[in-house]
């Protein structure tokens, strides 16, 4: 047994894995980058242990600081969250190896079903359907273009060591193979530090479905439904519901049978989720998670069960406590994923700082967010804010609850995708349940109703007067501690501000371009680092090519030329970090 629990993680998974460590009774330590020191999960825990500088490689990608932290923090055990080293094994056998239990299956089970190569030999040998695709990570270009012709086009290249849609680039002819082999590879690194890629066919209209499984140290096991997750951009998920209006009875205890199955083959441990394409009537298993998901909060309403609170007690040493038949779907539920992202702009990443926040509420309204007011939304990490969740008797109620929900969300200062959200929602074939992964891109008016409904450019809420006593949070050797200063003669800031918490940190960040006046160049429109430069002094170039690629927030966002003619100079260089407006290239003038 455990009494502390250390969350590996930030935002709003971060929370919500510790009000289930709350709700049990066992003490939460947080963990924060520089760049979080604000973050509400760190105001949340019962102790909070600085792990480095924001960059994710040295911070929630460092094992090595979180160990030390877990030891420093007399954590017993550590939760991973999803994303950062959710499934990175070398990450849980150096937990084992210090003594401390990790909330989450085996190394040894992990590397079986988490690498996206080996689960498919496992679902191969346990008869579960497979896409068509290789079994083995890919050496290089040459062998994708190989496959290409075996399988035929469209093929997707996917990173072995995650999911979420990074590392994922779909290929569509032997032209497009080499450029998208590179992005993918560098992407699979940033995201998951293993850039081994593998390649299976792509269908061209399925649904994404997605099957639930808890599973016990005992050999006991079972299915908690399905989640439908068609609704994504850029191959990840926006909308995501339960169940799917696609599958009928038969079907989703068919699948669920299936998943059980080779949950049971491989000794799987914990929550997991195994996903699938289905179309046409067909189901394909495509990969496993070996952690919670984002969107286990639909499973969670609709089947009554704390999934997290489930890892968590699997984890003390528990028998599985639940029956499959007993397991049955109550109403319908859906959720919304609140991103900070321009939807206008192809989605791309909307930094800022929030002002007024307010938040729904309501019979049948659940919101998991990682934000509040006057927060600045890092650059570092994923565009996630909150997320949205609502249930109802039906489906239909819990669309309209979702749009009323939605209506009353209030985040002011970022830019979100809310306004998507209520365009979906409306949409004739969302509404009759149709959705496939190509909802976004067949229905160009779902951007025309989002631009419709985006409201009004609004700025930052100034910060409240601070109240008396005025209280801070002061980090000695990375450890949190709150003091209350009273009287108003003293100063507030102390000779070190970076052991005081206090306003947000300035970055420095090498090969920083900083804003320029108006000149005729290209122009970044983010904040960013750039990873691609496609483009040279006295390069002709068209309106419309990719000439920089700038990761943002996870994401890779091309940056292309505003019109033709000929690059004058190129400002940067790959791992140069960019402000929004920074001048990326000018073009030559002509006499």
């Amino acid at each position: 047994m455990f009494r502390t629990v250390l969350v590996a993680n930030r935002g709003e998974i971060a929370l919500r894995v510790m009000r289930a460590c709350r709700e049990l009774g066992l003490r939460c330590v947080a963990v924060y980058s520089e760049a979080d020191r604000d973050a509400p999960h760190v105001a949340y825990a019962d102790d909070a242990y600085l792990i480095g500088p924001p960059s994710p490689a040295e911070s929630y990608l460092n094992i090595e600081a979180i160990i030390r932290a877990a030891k420093a923090t007399g954590a017993e055990a550590i939760h991973p969250g999803y994303g950062f080293l959710a499934e990175n094994p070398n990450f849980v056998r150096a937990v084992t190896a210090a003594g401390l239990v990790f909330i989450g299956p085996p190394a040894e089970v992990m590397e079986r079903m988490g690498g996206k190569t080996a689960a498919r030999r496992e679902a191969t040998a346990a008869g579960v359907p497979l896409v068509p695709g290789v079994l083995e990570p890919v050496a290089d270009a040459a062998e994708v273009k190989r496959l290409g012709k075996e399988f035929g086009y469209p093929i997707a290249i996917k990173a072995v060591g995650g999911g979420g849609g990074r590392g994922l680039r779909v290929v569509r002819s032997p032209e497009e193979v080499a450029e998208a082999f590179a992005a993918a590879r560098r992407e699979a690194e940033v995201a998951f530090k293993n850039g081994e890629l593998y390649v299976e066919k792509y269908l061209d209209d399925p649904r994404h479905i997605e099957i639930q499984v808890l599973a016990d140290g005992y050999g006991n096991a079972v299915a908690l439904g399905e989640r439908d997750c068609s609704v994504q951009r850029r191959h990840q998920k926006l909308i995501e519901e339960c169940p799917s209006p696609a599958l009928t009875p038969e079907l989703r205890a068919e699948m669920g049978a299936a998943a059980v199955r080779l949950a049971k083959a491989v000794g799987y441990v914990s929550a997991g989720t195994l996903e699938f394409l289905y179309q046409d009537g067909r189901y394909y298993f495509l990969e496993m998670n070996t952690r919670i998901q984002v969107e286990h909060t639909v499973t969670e309403m609709v089947y009554g069960v704390d999934l997290v609170a489930a890892q968590i007690r699997i984890a003390q040493g528990e028998k599985l406590w639940l029956k499959q038949e007993d397991l049955v779907p109550r109403g319908h539920a859906i959720e919304c994923r609140i991103n900070a992202e321009d939807p206008l702009h192809n989605f791309r990443p909307a930094l800022g700082a929030i002002g007024e926040y307010r938040e729904p509420v309501g019979l049948g309204v659940r919101v998991d967010s990682g934000v509040r007011a006057n927060y600045t939304v890092p650059s570092h990490y994923d565009s996630l804010l909150a997320k949205v969740i609502t249930w109802g008797a039906d489906r239909k109620e819990a669309i309209a609850r979702m749009r009323r929900a939605l209506a009353e969300y209030r985040i002011e200062g970022v830019t979100t995708i809310i306004p998507f959200h209520l365009a979906a929602l409306e949409h004739p074939v969302f509404v009759a349940g149709a959705a496939t992964v190509n909802f976004i891109p067949r229905h160009p008016e779902l951007l025309t109703r989002t631009a419709e409904l985006m409201p009004p450019a609004a700025t930052p809420a100034p910060a409240e007067p601070t109240p008396e006593p005025r209280r801070f949070t002061v980090e000695v050797n990375g450890r949190r501690f709150g003091v209350a200063v009273f009287g108003d003669g003293m100063s507030l800031v102390p000779p070190q501000p970076a052991a005081v918490r206090g306003p947000a940190p300035r970055r420095v960040a090498p090969k920083k371009t900083a804003l320029a006046a108006p000149v005729d160049g290209v122009i970044s429109p983010i904040q960013g680092r750039v990873v691609a430069v496609r483009v040279a002094h006295g390069q002709q170039v068209e309106a419309g090519q990719v000439l920089f690629i700038v990761e943002a927030m996870k994401m890779e966002n091309e940056i292309t030329a505003p019109h033709s003619g000929t690059i004058g100079e190129v400002r940067v260089e790959v791992g140069a970090t960019v402000e929004a407006g920074a001048v990326l290239a000018t073009y030559q003038t002509t006499a």
